[in-house]
């Protein structure tokens, strides 16, 4: 047995009566036992005097895979995107570059104060995701982009649809509940326009039977979502139709959508992934979410991919995610302590995890972030909301301690046992060889 104190800070428990406690948290084999606590010693001891301590934050919507791509796409129209950068970028990956991408990207994430992650691979080599995942401690939700469709505009080809969900049943197998639970598997039909009527249907099947999650893509650009037609209509009415729609489906972006579909993915419990930079880079549009809200939509947050965002960092999806509806909604529609629970959690509830984390509660997994406070941006403190203070005033750089399964992950600002500029020059080495590895007409026109 191994214990964990955390002595002397100010704790936003995010439980259901939003609690803030200041004491200290006991912690025993990873699972939050006492708080506030009594206890005096423990195997490990952390002050976190003059720091939030507050459950980890949980995004779920992001590309590890892509990360190795960031910069290399910028200020682009999306299908360009899509067509001319990510997806021939996506086919240059081989399995070292997808572990260098996906090592790059958790460190970034664990440094910004992501513990949980739901991720959508690309169609190869994502046992490299969650050979990563596994070696460096993150919660993780991921799986690989399933495709049978060739998508129009794009260049985007689909596989074998039997070829496509074999390869998603041996990751299921292979990873599905490792680490104590700490990973897990989701179906990921990359988007409606990317799978076949077959495909989905089968993979709700399999999902619901394995109580796995599904990820995709919905609504995420007009002129693409108006394309849908042809395929059955509005991408939350056909999915459906197709018989996915549900508390175990996540839809990343949900921005063009009637009024109809809104009632629908309420009506099913289906969670939404709100992703305010990928949105605004792309030039997509905005997401109504306190309209969602509303509605009782559960709406949590992620920072999609490094080439449509060009970092994965929570605090700033978070402020966007609170400032930018305010102009068409007003001013309260967004509070601090809303866009919190989104990140924490909402993003719980959409991976299905809320019975284990999103919260300081007893009984649930210790996975937990302390922020220094005694920073410029951040003072003065008398009087302010701490929620407020995270969601409109902290920055990633005041990540101080990072705790998951009750394990120190990162501490001081700094991983634990593992060596960062090795991730660094990896992935700086493998970035080199994946676009060696590109097409002569694609690499003339990225100039290199």
């Amino acid at each position: 047995m191994s214990s964990l104190l955390i002595k002397n800070g100010t704790i936003l428990t995010m439980d259901p009566s939003q609690t803030v406690v200041n004491g200290d948290i006991y912690i025993e084999d990873g699972i939050i036992m006492e708080i506030p606590s009594s206890k005096t010693d423990a195997d490990q001891v952390i002050d976190a005097s003059g720091n939030l301590v507050l459950p980890g934050f949980v995004q779920v919507h992001v590309h590890l895979n892509q990360t190795l791509f960031r910069g290399l796409a910028d200020d682009m129209d999306v299908v360009d995107w899509l067509k001319k950068r990510i997806w021939p970028l996506e086919q240059a990956h081989s399995l070292s570059s997808v572990y260098a991408s996906a090592r790059l990207s958790i460190l970034e994430l664990l440094r910004s104060g992501t513990t949980t992650v739901v991720t959508l691979e690309t169609m190869n080599h994502t046992e490299a995701v969650f050979q990563a995942a596994e070696e460096m401690g993150i919660r993780a939700v991921c799986g690989n982009a399933i495709m049978d469709r060739w998508e129009a505009g794009t260049e985007m080809k689909g596989e074998n649809t039997d070829l496509a969900l074999a390869k998603s049943l041996d990751l299921l197998d292979r990873f599905h509940g490792k680490s104590n639970n700490r990973i897990q598997y989701a179906f990921c039909p990359r988007g409606t326009r990317n799978a076949t009527d077959d495909l989905w249907q089968e993979v709700g099947r399999i999902a619901r039977e394995n109580n796995a999650r599904i990820h995709t893509h919905a609504a995420e650009n007009k002129a693409q979502t108006d394309l849908l037609s042809e395929y059955g209509g509005s991408e939350v009415l056909y999915l459906d139709k197709m018989g996915v729609l549900g508390e175990n489906l996540i839809l990343a972006h949900a921005i063009w959508l009637s009024e109809e579909e809104h009632d629908l993915i309420a009506s099913t419990g289906t969670h939404v992934a709100h992703c305010p930079s990928a949105n605004l880079k792309l030039a997509s549009g905005f997401a109504p979410i306190p309209i969602m809200l509303e509605k009782g939509i559960n709406v949590a947050v992620g920072a999609d991919g490094a080439p449509c965002n060009n970092n994965l960092d929570a605090f700033l999806e978070m402020r966007l995610a609170a400032l930018i509806h305010k102009p068409l909604f007003g001013p309260k529609c967004m509070p601090a302590q809303k866009v919190l629970e989104m990140i924490t959690l909402g993003g719980a509830r959409a991976a299905g995890l809320e019975q284990d984390i999103g919260s300081i509660e007893v009984g649930k997994k210790a996975d937990l972030i302390l922020l220094n406070q005694a920073v410029p941006h951040a003072y003065p403190l008398l009087g302010s909301d701490p929620a407020s203070r995270v969601v409109y005033e902290h920055q990633s750089r005041d990540v101080d301690t990072v705790i998951i399964d009750g394990n120190v992950i990162l501490q001081n600002g700094h991983l634990v046992g593992m060596d960062e500029e090795d991730i660094l020059v990896q992935s700086e080495l493998e970035r080199t060889k994946l676009l060696e590895r590109l097409a002569e007409p694609i690499k003339s026109e990225m100039l290199l």
